[in-house]
């Protein structure tokens, strides 16, 4: 009787609020050699989304392929928010197909990780804002126990950085006069400092990347893991966070796969949700998709059929951050057409944004009133200054849209569709 065939370890490697800022998406003045490398070695997705702004929602979408209205994550889980009853998480779908799962540092969807799908968790569970050294530190000493299994594993290591704050004496920052001030912030001593200390928290979070490989590498498991860095959301600055323009969704997506298996090409045009993350993985392994998964599989893409059907939009939802604040939006590989449900100054800044550097350099002109609709040309315009949702020359693809918004919502049942949505019961 021959064995079945061996499925591939996962390690999967997420950070918070980082965006893409790094040097392999072409951000000058970042040190990210070892992310860099990754990229180098792996598929480097150029057009992946987060399915909403902030952390529980976003992570919540990544580990169920399921959007926040419908899983439950609404808003942060310290803030009372909890995923239904019925939802099921990667380390419990391929728990059940055999894999032993583990989570190292950072999950922000709940209370009890086992209750999330982990058999083991190697950090304390109460300590959910470790230094990145640590993390890696206990997930190294868990790799070396394990180098020796048959049995397939799934280790999620999530690191609290790059959330701010960034003390100086952990995150020692770069120079201000060599960051690279994206476009849809002021360039200012204020927001060089920010982006300057952003930027050392950054490097000292790669170190530990390049320390997990470098051990996959000498323990002789990286020919049979499937490495996958990812983030939850973008990064934490006016306009980016707690915001579905871009700089508030687009994360860094980047997976090496096993040996033997075929790269495809042209990642960078492929859109990719993180809701597409389970079904993915659970596709490509040959286990069966649950019903309810919202997300699409790229799995036979990854395994090289450049002609699989791909993503022709991606959809977005912020419901409640520090306060409540719904909006959906959809996004082509061109348009971007956001619905904002209350009125509410142009951007609600978060606290940790509201307390930052570059607010205090950003003036207040996000504080005028927020329209309802808004539709942006990314091709023309990437940074979303311009508001075209008003323009007669538009109106045809508002109208498309705004219907391909709709229906994803009705849909996908959101809630939001019947009313406002209730803040959870404290008690």
């Amino acid at each position: 009787m021959t064995e079945p065939p061996t499925l591939p370890n996962v390690l999967l490697l997420h950070w918070s609020d980082l965006g893409r800022h790094l040097g392999t998406y072409g951000v000058r003045g970042v040190h990210s050699p070892s992310v860099d490398r990754l990229a180098g070695e792996g598929v480097q997705f150029g057009r992946a989304f987060s399915a909403a702004p902030l952390c529980s929602p976003a992570r919540g979408a990544l580990f169920t392929g399921r959007y926040p209205h419908a899983n439950g994550l609404m808003g942060n889980a310290h803030l009372g928010w909890r995923y239904g009853e019925a939802e099921r998480t990667l380390p419990a779908l391929l728990a059940d197909a055999g894999y032993h799962t583990a989570l190292a540092g950072l999950q922000h969807e709940g209370d009890d990780p086992r209750a999330l799908g982990f058999a083991e968790t190697i950090t304390d569970p109460a300590a959910r804002w470790q230094h990145c050294g640590e993390v890696a530190d206990a997930a190294l000493g868990w790799l070396e126990g394990r180098a020796s299994w048959r049995q397939p594993f799934l280790l999620t290591v999530g690191l609290h950085e790059v959330h701010r704050p960034y003390p100086a004496e952990r995150y020692p920052p770069e120079d201000p006069a060599g960051v690279d001030v994206p476009g849809f912030l002021p360039d200012n001593p204020w927001t060089r400092d920010d982006l300057a200390a952003f930027q050392g928290a950054i490097r000292v979070a790669d170190l530990q990347v390049g320390r997990l490989l470098d051990r996959l590498d000498r323990l002789g498991l990286a020919p049979s893991t499937w490495v996958i860095f990812t983030t939850d959301h973008g990064t934490p600055f006016p306009r980016a966070k707690s915001t579905l323009y871009d700089p508030g969704i687009e994360v860094a997506l980047i997976m090496r796969l096993p040996e033997g298996w075929r790269a495809p090409r042209n990642p960078e045009g492929r859109l990719f949700s993180h809701v597409d993350l389970v079904p993915t993985i659970l596709d490509r392994f040959g286990l069966p998709i649950p019903e309810g998964v919202h997300g699409m599989s790229h799995a036979r893409w990854l395994a090289g059929d450049e002609a699989a059907r791909g993503r022709t939009e991606i959809f977005a939802e912020k419901t409640y951050h520090d306060v409540y604040d719904p909006m959906r939006c959809v996004r082509t590989g061109r348009w971007k057409y956001i619905r904002n449900y209350e009125q509410r100054p142009l951007l609600t800044l978060p606290a940790d944004i509201e307390a930052s550097p570059t607010r205090r350099g950003y003036r207040d002109d996000h504080l005028r009133h927020r329209p309802a609709e808004e539709l942006y040309d990314l091709r023309d315009d990437p940074f979303e200054q311009e508001n075209l949702v008003g323009e007669p020359s538009c109106a045809e693809i508002r109208g498309s849209l705004a219907g391909r918004l709709l229906h994803f919502r009705q849909e996908t049942r959101d809630p939001l569709l019947l009313g406002p949505v209730p803040a959870p019961d404290p008690r």
